[in-house]
């Protein structure tokens, strides 16, 4: 069975920059199975509903930020769509009695296309992006990736893609070092992930060391409990990579199976 994963953004820029993080996302395929269609929930697209694609043909790259290299904005990710696998997870979605929406037309946010860029930069991967909405309870979240679980037996990749440690306000260029803040409440979410306790991590905000500082909205954090619900038929969870980025802008890899 398919692997679900988790995997931080960062800032826009990322796909420009050379770092470890950058380096472990272009060689991760290397050594996997290629899957068939990728399934991406992405924290840059929020929707009330929950929102699946149905674009046909070749998505367009939306560029969802401002003051960037002008390179960033020549770059492109024409993945193709695939409304027959958007359909079927909609029939899914619905079977558990989770309301849902087509979108047809929606293109690539950065959190989307600059992840996959690294990771398949040729594009060729049928893909299938679905929206967030912030304002659900962590158990809602869960049970919306756990509802479109059984794919990964067709060999199709579940993509969560945000951010754990996620403060803007707190971003400082210059930083060598993760903030020591970042750092405990990350290292509480690897306990509880790691021991699939789902009870204490839908609780992050009151129960981990500096969640609400860690998570002053929910958008970027929510993509890791979809991925994690993806995971919940083996209940494994694994951290691949973990390093920060402006001191606080967490950039880690979980893989769930």
């Amino acid at each position: 069975m398919m692997p679900a994963y988790f995997f931080a953004h960062g800032a826009p820029s990322l796909i420009l920059d050379h770092m470890e993080y950058t380096n472990f996302l272009k060689e991760f395929a290397a050594d996997k199975p290629k899957p068939k269609a990728i399934v991406l929930f992405s924290a840059h697209w929020e929707n009330p509903e929950q929102a699946v694609s149905g674009v046909k043909g070749t998505y367009e790259t939306i560029y969802d930020f401002y003051g960037f290299p002008d390179a960033l904005y020549q770059m492109t990710y024409p993945a193709p769509g695939n409304p027959e696998l958007g359909s079927e997870i909609q029939s899914v979605l619905a079977a558990h009695g989770i309301a849902n929406v087509l979108d047809e037309k929606r293109g690539l946010d950065h959190g989307a296309w600059g992840i996959l860029k690294l990771l398949y930069p040729d594009a060729a991967i049928p893909v299938v992006a679905l929206s967030v909405n912030r304002y659900l309870t962590g158990e809602e979240q869960y049970n919306i990736g756990k509802a479109i679980g059984a794919l990964r037996e067709k060999d199709v990749l579940v993509i969560g893609s945000g951010g754990t440690v996620h403060n803007l306000r707190r971003v400082s260029r210059g930083a060598q070092q993760p903030e020591a803040w970042a750092v405990a409440f990350d290292d509480w979410l690897k306990e509880n992930l790691e021991a699939w306790d789902t009870e204490a991590l839908f609780r992050y905000a009151e129960d981990a060391p500096y969640g609400r500082e860690a998570v002053p909205t929910a958008e970027h954090f929510v993509p890791l409990l979809l991925a994690m619900g993806a995971g919940d038929a083996g209940r494994q969870a694994k951290l691949l990579h973990r390093t920060y980025q402006y001191g606080t802008l967490s950039l880690s890899c979980w893989e769930f199976k």
